[in-house]
């Protein structure tokens, strides 16, 4: 899957910005972008029509690219699953179903939960000539559960809006819900990785089966400073670019993700995960693995042809193939 944004979700918005002040969306973007690294909710941030737009503009690219990598992954572990339903909860503008429908063409029953109006009318102008205009959109809280279940339950973005002390309880509900795949995708922050290990617990004790990044069922084996992430390279358009006051043709969102399954589902076999973009240097390169044993460092010498071979193709978050 691309990383970029489909070309009928970028003309949407595109006719979304008709008429509207790049100057102004672009002060409203940095408001938005301020209350959020303040520690504001959505509720607080995104009061109106155009707050819902200026965030769709500076950020649903990025979730969308998140979203994407983690689904294409979800593909290729889980190749047989072939969801139907899609619960996407606290959906916002609804990038990650966006992503959803790219990965799984199937997918005809999709319900947005959010409870925050202007993302709920913003995702249905945004998908007027889709096949997700039929989504079934459900203001709510999160914290309130008894969500729809669904073959495929998606939380993009959406635990660090809750309560630390209610992130377990959501994190129930959303199992609850969840008739095979389960996706957590979150930023790519320290804080951000310590709700998805919290969440990790939760899942592993409720009985499911991790996906991906994980290569075990262990305690993470990471300490402090370190955090799992990862990250993925998404084209800026102009009004991107102006929205956000950058000049670069291009961003890296940094996120964290989950993949649990029911245990019904074929998974395919764990593989060492490569946890960071790996080191080249003239004798060959060390590449940083998390596999079913723990962590482990890989030196593939640049002698050792068939191991370098292999090293020079990997990158950050792929698989040492076994």
């Amino acid at each position: 899957m691309s990383p970029d944004l489909p070309p009928a979700l970028r003309g949407a918005i595109d006719r979304e910005m008709a008429g509207v002040s790049r100057q102004s969306m672009a002060a409203r973007t940095a408001a938005t972008t301020t209350a959020y690294r303040a520690g504001g909710t959505s509720a607080s941030a995104i009061r109106g029509r155009d707050d819902a737009l200026a965030y769709a503009l500076a950020r649903l690219p990025a979730t969308y690219a998140a979203c994407a990598e983690v689904f294409s992954e979800a593909m290729r572990m889980v190749p047989g699953f072939a969801p139907t339903s899609l619960l996407d909860a606290g959906c916002g503008p609804g990038g990650g179903s966006w992503a959803a429908v790219e990965a799984w063409s199937g997918l005809t029953a999709v319900t947005w939960l959010d409870a925050n109006p202007p993302f709920l009318e913003l995702a249905q102008r945004l998908a007027a000539d889709c096949s997700l205009q039929t989504a079934n959109v459900q203001r709510g809280d999160l914290m309130a559960g008894g969500y729809p279940v669904a073959d495929l339950v998606l939380a993009s973005y959406a635990l660090a809006e809750i309560a630390p002390a209610s992130q377990g309880q959501v994190v129930t509900h959303l199992w609850d819900a969840c008739g095979g795949l389960l996706a957590l995708v979150e930023p790519g922050t320290p804080a951000g990785y310590a709700r998805i290990l919290a969440a990790r617990n939760t899942l592993i004790a409720a009985g499911a089966i991790l996906v991906a990044p994980c290569p075990h069922q262990n305690a993470c084996p990471l300490i402090e400073p370190d955090w799992c992430h990862f990250s993925v390279r998404l084209a800026r358009s102009r009004d991107h670019r102006l929205a956000k006051g950058a000049e670069v043709p291009y961003e890296d969102e940094k996120f964290a993700y989950l993949l649990a399954s029911r245990p019904g589902l074929a998974v395919a076999p764990w593989q060492s995960r490569v946890l960071a973009r790996p080191r080249v240097g003239k004798p060959g390169i060390d590449i940083k693995l998390c596999g079913p044993d723990g962590l482990e460092h890989r030196f593939a010498a640049k002698r050792d042809k068939p191991n370098h071979a292999i090293a020079r193709r990997l990158d950050w978050g792929d698989v040492w193939p076994n």
